[in-house]
């Protein structure tokens, strides 16, 4: 038998990711299926498309049912997955993919979220905290729209190229972002045709990308909202004196020995992730204004969160980090 692992949340969108990945993993087996007002239905009825799970039904979230497994992954909305990790045994590795054990500075989470402060996990994205995941049985997820505004600045900021003053991410999301809501705000009525910025100068993941940057980094982040179902496009900028090809060069350095991070010589299409948990990292510069633009296009879904979930996990459980995952997309 392989290394059950329980989802939480699995009604969700992230959830239903971590269903679908989980049931191709070769050293994997899934264990308890929770939700919340989901609690008995069929999986198949919340997510059409896993014929595989057919027959199985969402159980209630308790303690005892994430503890029997041999490894939890928590897809909670923000704030509900603090008191549950709290109370499963310390050595039972657990993912959270949302934002509760995200932050180091108590005054950050007050400002962001609601509830109580959680403490904080090794941050995981792999391919700039690696060292801090193998092995760890506590690891927080990292946010959507951070995971590529992260992807794009850190190993420029790492190598001197760029200045960490006066950053600008740009990043555009599809509407899986909000998770399964209710608001009018995303239908297709109104979302079709239309694109807006939204939580200007305050969305939450502007904490972590800035706790990951460094303290000395500022940022201008502003995401937007794109008539499309799933997929991040982050348009990074920065001032430098490198040129194009420097930059190109220490992005080839930083991730070409990394299997889900591709760097492009054209700006990429979030139809090119689509699906998979790959990331594709585009430089160049903008000589008029001295600044550094780097591009990165992800599925927000999966190397935004399941797919990247599943390659902390992996770490955490000493298997081969691609278990599971491809950097293969979807197009057209």
């Amino acid at each position: 038998m392989g290394i059950t692992v329980a989802v939480a949340g699995a009604s969700g969108y992230a959830g239903g990711e971590l269903l679908r990945l989980l049931q191709r993993h070769p050293d994997l087996e899934l264990g308890a299926v929770t939700a919340g007002s989901s609690t008995g239905r069929q999986v198949t009825d919340v997510h059409p498309q896993l014929r595989s799970l057919a027959g199985q039904a969402f159980v209630s979230t308790d303690l005892g049912s994430l503890a029997r497994a041999d490894a939890v992954l928590l897809a909670l909305p923000h704030g509900r997955s603090g008191a549950l990790a709290a109370h499963l045994p310390a050595t039972l590795p657990v993912v959270d993919l949302g934002a509760d054990h995200r932050l180091a500075d108590p005054a950050q989470w007050a400002r962001f979220y609601e509830g109580d402060y959680a403490g904080t996990w090794a941050y995981g994205v792999p391919e700039l905290n690696r060292a801090a995941l193998a092995g760890n049985p506590r690891i927080a997820g990292a946010g959507c729209h951070a995971t590529a505004v992260e992807l794009a600045l850190v190993p420029l900021l790492r190598r001197g190229l760029v200045e960490p003053a006066d950053l600008t991410a740009v990043s555009v999301t599809g509407t899986s972002g909000a998770g399964r809501t209710t608001s009018s705000a995303f239908t297709s009525a109104q979302v079709m045709g239309d694109a807006a910025a939204y939580k200007v100068g305050r969305h939450q993941h502007l904490a972590e990308i800035l706790q990951t940057l460094g303290p000395d980094a500022t940022l201008s982040f502003t995401p937007v909202l794109a008539p499309m179902p799933r997929g991040i496009l982050a348009t990074c900028t920065a001032r430098t004196t490198a040129t194009a090809a420097q930059l190109s060069a220490a992005l080839h350095e930083h991730y070409d020995h990394e299997p889900f991070v591709d760097v492009v010589d054209d700006p990429p299409h979030t139809g090119a992730t689509l699906g998979s948990n790959g990331a594709q990292v585009f430089a160049t510069v903008d000589a008029s204004a001295g600044r550094a633009v780097v591009v990165v296009a992800l599925d927000n879904l999966v190397k935004g969160a399941a797919g990247q979930a599943i390659q902390c996990l992996n770490l955490a459980l000493g298997l081969d980090e691609t278990a599971g995952l491809s950097a293969d997309g979807v197009w057209p």
